[in-house]
């Protein structure tokens, strides 16, 4: 034996003796505690192929513990080149049939199922033990792999070739009745699932999907190291900096009065990292925003953060279409190609209607407003007159498949855009036909041409503000695009969209935002327009948004580097010299000191997880997500605290806030 295993057993003995000394004080004679303690060494070589020491020991002794077998394999690994081997499995029990003198047992663990057969005949005792197990219990067993039956062949099944005839079995666990089945396509409430969220987990395509998101952050991890990035953490408690959300704000006991804000990104901490020298930086970072929830958002999201000095868009662009090609090969075995397409922000507005458009399929939109400029339909023509855009779109196939009916209730659905109606006609052989077809006979050549629009086709007519009519449009051309089996799953269109403008305005808000954030560097050309004298929401911003299959999936942008144009684009935001000061100092200062032209991309990735694994709910994609409310169902959080805690960070509640406190 090495010396260092003597050793270390030694050392487990003299612990074993004290712990067995006080346990068993009037039981054992300690001189034969002195004994057994002695002969340890000398039997670790034979009871080192079934435990660890420690587990023999107690064996031996008569223990309740049982000696733990070492686990060959995993249950879902086990196949043909291992027949007539001996393994040692452990996993949970998935499902139980009992045949009389055999009993099946389908054994799981994260890597899938495998059969265990426990024969009567064979091996009564281990036959007792699989009689009287259940559902999710947990077993560690020993037995040799055979080939299955022609007959009892699982097709559907990684090791459906296979089984394990049982020669021991151990219950290590016993379970209660789960309050829902561990399957698949379970029939249980998301919230029921989500507050056993380690039996959900358990589902077996719920373990795909986390170990798909697994597999996809090795890669990120690998891809990166290989390229020169460093991984550098950046703080979780901060101060308040908006960015276009509000803050989940944590108050100081320390500094009563003030508080701490959770990031909504690293944003202005890895371009800091650019000042300090670092060059390339990446992070797989927690974001949080306080925001209204939706299928595909969470208040605490996970993205993969990068940051370059020097470096161009392009080049930024590249770096992150060699992660996306090396991620969707490894985790998929998909080959994409590069380089993605690009396309300038205006040119997706005006055909798809979104910055996010969808690419997989046609039914673009049409600008229409010089054919109806001068058209009898005052609707149409007034709107051109009044300065806005008459557009549409040709669904195909679609006079026949979608009634007056149909059609009203897109009406009403597109109303929230601001659309104030839907105009449409379908074509035929002879024809318009429909409510404004009158309106339109003598433009229905021109019209047709534009759209591409052929009998049997659905033609939708918005009219209205820029805004209202691609968020109407895009709206309608998504809507028949998955109703009409157009957007092939297992096709995947990624692109770039570039150029896009540096402030829009927010209705919400009331005022004029950043695009992307207020850090984003202005197209050289455009840097004029924030100049006194010049309108600054006409300038344009090097950044750019990676999308796929009509999702956002990421965005980044060369930023400011000159502590001039900083303060130039803020005060178009409307800060104060002294706001800005207040709220930034810490950047506008790093600004004077070196800090070298950069930029920078973050990909979400829970979205993207949520598009590679085909799932359209990000909460399956993540372990322990919120639900629609922001509750975590498995913890009930967020909970009260005590009244100490609330002393101790000098808060008290109003008369408007009803708060009984947690003992």
């Amino acid at each position: 034996m090495p010396l260092q295993n003597k050793r270390a057993v030694m050392v487990e003995g003299r612990m074993l003796k004290n712990r067995l000394t006080l346990l068993m004080v009037g039981q054992i004679a300690p001189s034969l505690v002195d004994v057994i303690v002695e002969l340890i060494p000398r039997w670790y070589r034979a009871l080192s192929t079934l435990a660890d020491s420690r587990g023999a020991f107690y064996l031996l002794l008569g223990k309740k513990e049982q000696a733990r077998m070492k686990r060959t394999n995993y249950c879902g690994d086990t196949n043909e080149k291992q027949v007539g081997q001996e393994v040692v499995l452990k996993g949970w029990v998935a499902k139980r049939r009992n045949l009389g003198g055999l009993i099946f047992i389908d054994l799981w663990d994260r890597e899938g199922i495998v059969q265990l057969v426990f024969n009567e005949k064979v091996n009564e005792e281990a036959f007792k033990v699989a009689n009287a197990v259940r559902n999710q219990y947990v077993l560690e067993v020993r037995g040799k792999v055979q080939l299955r039956a022609d007959k009892e062949i699982n097709p559907d099944m990684k090791t459906g070739k296979v089984e394990v005839a049982v020669e021991e079995v151990h219950v290590l666990a016993q379970s209660e009745t789960t309050p829902f089945d561990i399957a698949d396509n379970v029939d249980a409430t998301e919230d029921l699932r989500m507050k056993y969220r380690y039996l959900d987990l358990r589902r077996p395509e719920m373990m795909k999907k986390l170990m798909l998101r697994s597999k996809v952050t090795h890669v990120i991890h690998r891809y990166f190291e290989k390229h020169g990035f460093l991984d550098v953490e950046t703080p979780d408690l901060t101060r308040s900096t908006p960015e276009g959300a509000r803050d989940y704000i944590v108050p100081s006991r320390v500094y009563p009065g003030h508080f701490y804000a959770l990031p909504q990104s690293p944003q202005l901490f890895k371009q800091l990292l650019m000042a300090a020298g670092v060059d390339k930086y990446y992070q797989i970072a927690k974001c949080f925003r306080d925001e209204d929830l939706r299928g595909d958002r969470q208040p605490e999201f996970t993205q993969v953060d990068t940051e370059m000095s020097f470096a161009t868009p392009q080049e930024i662009q590249d770096m992150t279409e060699g992660l996306i090609k090396d991620v969707m090969k490894e985790v998929l075995n998909i080959d994409v190609k590069t380089p993605f397409p690009r396309m300038e922000w205006q040119d997706a507005m005006d055909k798809y209607g979104t910055d996010k458009p969808d690419t997989r399929f046609g039914m673009l939109i049409h600008d229409l407003n010089d054919i109806v400029k001068d058209s009898s339909f005052k609707v149409f023509s007034g709107t051109v007159a009044d300065g806005n855009y008459v557009r549409a779109i040709a669904v195909p196939g679609g006079a026949d498949k979608y009634s007056r009916k149909d059609i009203s209730k897109l009406e009403d659905y597109i109303k929230r855009y601001g659309a104030k109606g839907l105009a449409w006609v379908k074509v035929t052989a002879d024809g318009y036909n429909g409510p404004v077809a009158k309106f339109l006979a003598d433009k229905e050549d021109a019209i047709n041409a534009e759209l591409g629009a052929k009998a049997g086709d659905l033609i939708l007519f918005v009219a209205g503000s820029f805004h209202v009519v691609c968020d109407s449009l895009g709206y309608l051309r998504r809507h028949f695009g998955h109703e009409l089996g157009l957007t092939n799953p297992n096709q995947w269109n990624y692109v770039w969209v570039v150029n896009w403008p540096m402030f829009e305005y927010d209705e919400g808000f009331g005022k004029w935002i950043a695009a992307h954030h207020p850090f984003t560097m202005l197209n050289p050309e455009d840097l004029h327009y924030l100049e006194d004298g010049e309108d600054p929401h006409k300038a344009h911003a090097q950044s750019y948004d990676i999308v796929l299959n009509g999702q956002e999936i990421g965005g980044g942008s060369i930023r400011i580097h000159d502590p001039k144009v900083q303060e130039k684009v803020l005060k178009a935001l409307g800060y104060t010299k002294e706001r800005a000061e207040a709220r930034f100092g810490f950047l506008l200062k790093a600004l004077t000191m070196g800090m070298p032209p950069e930029g920078g991309l973050a990909i979400g990735l829970d979205r993207w997880v949520m598009f590679l694994s085909q799932t359209d709910n990000i909460r399956d994609v993540i372990a322990f997500p919120k639900n629609s409310k922001a509750v975590e169902p498995l913890t009930a959080a967020p909970g009260k605290v005590s009244q100490q805690q609330l002393d101790d960070l000098k808060i008290e509640f109003g008369d408007k806030v009803d708060y009984k406190l947690d003992k």
